[in-house]
């Protein structure tokens, strides 16, 4: 008992106590936040190997963008990243921010289903799904519930079976050969459901956008209900996504 009194003492609380309101390191790059300086914007695009930023007015898609920093680094004055990791919506065009936005990026509860506050309100359960991924946004939702950030305190949880889950959250941009399993797997999933696309790839397809070996013929067919930005997507804007999805607030 001693010992494990001395451990406690050292170490401190193993848990994130409020995931709501937790400081994030100052390496991490969250939110973008764009001046109304004047630069050559041409230069500011061609910078961006992920063609994530456009201009007139000048604006970063957060669904392609892969948080590289190379866009603040050459252009500071410009661009700029925040320690905001609170980037998850249900809306894909509130993933872009524009010259001048210093509004967080946040769900609009308005177009929420109605039935999601209803049934998945206090639990739910999503099938994770590796469309292809490189695995990065694998390990951060893995991450989001270990002991650290515990995401199943507020009832949401990954379950092996699409039978038993309330929907699927696909990383990865879905290549040719994982197209069908992703169908199958959303198909096996009850009503009402919910489709999560966590990280880059899943959103916009990421460096494979242009790829001939994918195919997101599925992201077409269906409502997306939240889109998790992120390469990979932090813990924190993941558990605070879903919780600001199923949760009224």
């Amino acid at each position: 008992m001693i010992n494990n009194l001395k451990i406690l003492y050292h170490q401190g609380k193993q848990y994130i106590p409020d995931v709501c309101t937790a400081k994030v390191p100052g390496i991490f790059r969250g939110r973008p936040v764009i001046s109304s300086e004047n630069v050559d914007e041409e230069k500011i695009v061609d910078v961006c190997p992920m063609q994530a930023i456009s201009k007139n007015p000048l604006a970063i898609d957060l669904g392609k963008c892969n948080f590289c920093g190379e866009c603040a680094m050459q252009f500071p004055e410009k661009i700029s990243f925040t320690k905001d990791y609170k980037l998850a919506t249900n809306e894909r065009k509130r993933l872009i921010v524009k010259e001048g936005d210093e509004k967080p990026i946040e769900v609009n509860t308005e177009s929420v289903r109605n039935e999601i506050h209803k049934l998945f309100g206090k639990s739910l359960k999503l099938r994770q799904i590796s469309a292809g991924g490189d695995n990065s946004c694998e390990w951060e939702l893995n991450a989001a519930n270990n002991v650290q950030f515990d995401m199943s305190r507020f009832g949401i949880e990954f379950v092996a079976s699409p039978r038993h889950a309330d929907g699927i959250a696909i990383t990865g941009p879905i290549s040719e050969n994982m197209a069908e399993a992703v169908q199958i797997c959303y198909d096996a999933v009850p009503e009402p459901k919910i489709i999560v696309l966590v990280g880059t790839d899943a959103i916009s397809g990421g460096v494979f956008a242009d790829s001939k070996a994918i195919n997101r013929s599925f992201l077409n067919k269906y409502h997306i209900d939240l889109y998790i930005p992120g390469n990979p997507a932090h813990p924190l804007t993941i558990i605070n996504g879903l919780l600001d999805l199923t949760r009224k607030l």
